[in-house]
Parts: C-alpha cells; sequence; structure tokens
C-alpha cells in the first residue's frame, strides 16, 4: 500500500462516514495484485515477529488490536494470517461474545479493562467494547440514551490507555452484502467449514441496513487522535490481510524501540 492509501484509510477525527463511500472492493495502492500481496505478507510477517519479540524484550510499550466488521468480514482470518509464524510469547488474542451473568453485573467496560495489553504485550481484540453501541443499539437492548453516552465513554476509555503507555490500532473490516452472501453460501456448502455457520447470522443479515448506521455513527463519533480508525477494504482478503499487517508493523516500527541492555561485564562471561 503507498502512503496515499494508508492516510487515506484513516478517518480524521470529525469526518463523518458514509460507508456508501468506501468501496468494500478496492484494493488502493496494491502493487502486482494477490500474488505479490502474499510475498509481501510473508516479508511482513517476518518484520513482525522481530518486532514483537523486541517489544516483548524491552517492556515498556503496549498495543492493542481492535478489529471489528459484519459477520464474515475476515476478523478470525485476519488474526490466523497476519500473526502466523509470530512467537505466541506476548501476543494474545481476547475474543468477546454475549455477556456472561458475572459481566452483567459490572459495567461494559470492565471486561474489555481486564484484557487490556500489559507492558510488552500486543491483544487483538475480536470485536470489543464497541459491540456496547452496535449490538445493543440494533437489537433495541438498552435505551437510546444509555448507548448515546458511550461515545464519549469510550472515547475517554481510550485516551486513558494511550495516556498510559497503550497503542491502540482500531481497523473495521469492510465487506459489502454481496460478499457477505458468498461468504455465508461457502460455509453452508463446505463441509470443512460448516461448522461456523450459525442460523442467527441469517437473522443478522437482515439488519445489515441498521448496522451499517451504527457503524457509521462509531466510525465518525469515535476516531480520535490519540484512537483513529481504519476503514480495510476487505471483499479481497489477500488485500485486507495485507493492510491490516501493514498497519501494525508500522506502528511498532513508529515506537522506536531496541533491546534492553545487557547486565555490566556479561561480555566476559562464558560457559563451562
Amino acid at each position: 500500500m503507498s502512503e496515499s492509501a494508508e492516510e487515506k484509510s484513516i478517518i480524521a477525527p470529525g469526518v463523518v462516514v458514509r460507508l456508501k463511500n468506501w468501496d468494500p472492493d478496492d484494493t488502493p495502492g496494491s502493487r502486482g495484485g494477490k500474488e505479490a500481496a502474499s510475498e509481501g505478507l510473508e516479508a511482513l510477517a517476518r518484520k513482525l515477529d522481530a518486532l514483537q519479540e523486541i517489544l516483548y524484550a524491552e517492556h515498556r510499550h503496549k498495543v492493542l488490536v481492535i478489529l471489528q466488521g459484519m459477520d464474515t468480514a475476515g476478523k478470525d482470518g485476519t488474526i490466523r494470517r497476519v500473526f502466523e509464524g509470530v512467537n505466541t510469547q506476548g501476543v494474545r488474542v481476547a475474543s468477546f461474545k454475549v455477556p456472561t451473568p458475572v459481566e452483567l453485573d459490572h459495567d461494559y467496560l470492565w471486561r474489555a479493562h481486564q484484557e487490556v495489553p500489559g507492558r510488552g504485550e500486543i491483544v487483538i481484540f475480536n470485536r470489543s467494547y464497541y459491540e456496547d453501541v452496535l449490538v445493543v443499539r440494533v437489537h433495541e437492548l438498552v435505551p437510546r440514551k444509555t448507548w448515546e453516552r458511550r461515545f464519549s465513554q469510550i472515547n475517554e476509555f481510550e485516551k486513558m490507555l494511550t495516556e498510559e503507555g497503550t497503542t491502540i490500532l482500531k481497523c473495521f473490516l469492510h465487506i459489502d452484502q454481496k460478499e457477505q452472501k458468498k461468504r455465508l453460501q461457502q460455509r453452508l456448502d463446505d463441509p470443512l467449514k460448516r461448522w461456523k455457520f450459525n442460523p442467527a447470522d441469517l437473522a443478522e443479515r437482515k439488519l445489515w441496513d441498521k448496522y451499517i448506521l451504527a457503524y457509521e455513527e462509531v466510525l465518525s463519533r469515535t476516531s480520535t487522535a490519540w484512537a483513529p480508525w481504519r476503514i480495510v477494504a476487505s471483499n479481497h482478503n489477500w488485500y485486507r490481510n495485507l493492510t491490516v499487517a501493514e498497519a501494525i508493523v508500522g506502528a511498532l516500527e513508529e515506537l522506536g524501540m531496541r533491546y534492553p541492555e545487557p547486565p555490566d561485564g556479561v561480555e566476559k562471561l562464558h560457559v563451562d
């Protein structure tokens, strides 16, 4: 991806997002298509592996990657492909499903706060606290005034995390209805993928327009200077994976990390 394409994918604070203006089938800045992207992703995986090792060794910075998107947008696939071959030491995935009774007894950010990265860690949120301004809105699980105030609460929560040393990367994996239909049908047709199919996905699909409106407001109101959103065209898995990998590697490189200095005199020691 070229620098201009990378900049285009980032939502500036205050911009009103209309997803119809973002083509999920687009591959801006790509060179050589799928084959070249595969080679590029391999190179990025090697960089990510090396950078993650320094992050863990330096034990100073924290990195939180948030993946959101419609059903079948590819959150699982992105995590699997981008972090393939990366040492699992210091990398963790947190998935957020329907809240448990214990989680419902606390505020909606409680379960997320327990999963944020510590020093030297990369944590990937597969869905996140943004479900509490998406699903609860679409299904009218809480009053409007409740989910409305959560936008500012989320912004302040993310600001606190960044002020405490966390780098936040937020990626909205953008697909269209036609692509979702194809992917759902593939799950039904392939016996090896059928386990992924949930009949509830068909009910959720009927709420597509409501989810688009909810996501547009999320992207418009919670893309901040300290935690901006990226809209990642995701109809093509290869482009989605390459874009997310580039964003993560770029963020890690910007941290200017280095291995810690060894103890004094260690160069004079030898193992008998």
